[in-house]
């Protein structure tokens, strides 16, 4: 095979290979733990209402997290920290 036929079919292979390891990785998660330990860093108590809230923000409702935040008792400020947290 001449040596310009083999790089094309090299980096076909390199593609190849790359992109199933690429789909072979998990996927990365979002953490409800980190919108709670947000909340729990600012000296408010973790409550179902809370963690329903981050939830929300997990799944990428960030209205949803900072409204149900906020009517948990939940200052605007840290309500919209733990929401930007939920789904890193």
């Amino acid at each position: 095979m001449r040596s310009s036929a083999r790089i094309p079919s090299i980096l076909a292979g390199l593609a190849l290979t790359v992109g199933g390891v690429a789909l072979a990785a998990p996927a990365a998660h979002a953490d409800m733990k980190a919108c709670e330990q947000y909340v729990t860093q600012h000296n408010a108590q973790v409550t179902d209402a809370v963690r329903q809230a981050c939830y929300q923000g997990q799944i990428g409702n960030q209205t949803s997290c900072s409204a149900s935040l906020d009517a948990a008792g939940i200052s605007k400020d840290v309500a919209a920290g733990a929401c930007r947290a939920a789904p890193q």
